[in-house]
């Protein structure tokens, strides 16, 4: 039998997994404003949605290595953070920041 509703965290899971504009808005904002702590927890909800194993074995990841490397205290080397993210689809970026006027002058470095 079919629930009547769909709860709040079921929706936004069905949304990262389904919308990948969604997932990077979503660690963009955590990235953002977030600590490390917050940055894994939102990377673990992440390949909840995804499906550990299936996240695990797309980075070529042990799934115990996976879990620990999302942990709270978990400090991901890019290179699995990056197979990470690829196996949901995304990936890292850097861009400027928008209204951070002190930035690297590139005629005083020449």
């Amino acid at each position: 039998m079919n629930k009547p509703y769909v709860s709040h965290e079921e929706a936004t899971v069905k949304s990262l997994r389904e919308d990948p504009e969604y997932a990077a808005e979503y660690l963009n904002a955590v990235l953002e404003d977030g600590s490390q702590e917050e940055l894994m927890h939102a990377l673990r909800r992440l390949a909840t949605a995804f499906g550990m194993k299936e996240v695990a074995d797309q980075a070529q990841l042990n799934p115990k290595t996976l879990y620990r490397t999302l942990s709270p205290a978990g400090n991901p080397e890019l290179k699995n953070f990056q197979a990470i993210l690829a196996a949901m689809g995304l990936r890292l970026a850097v861009t400027p920041k928008a209204d951070d006027h002190t930035h690297y002058n590139k005629a005083t470095a020449l």
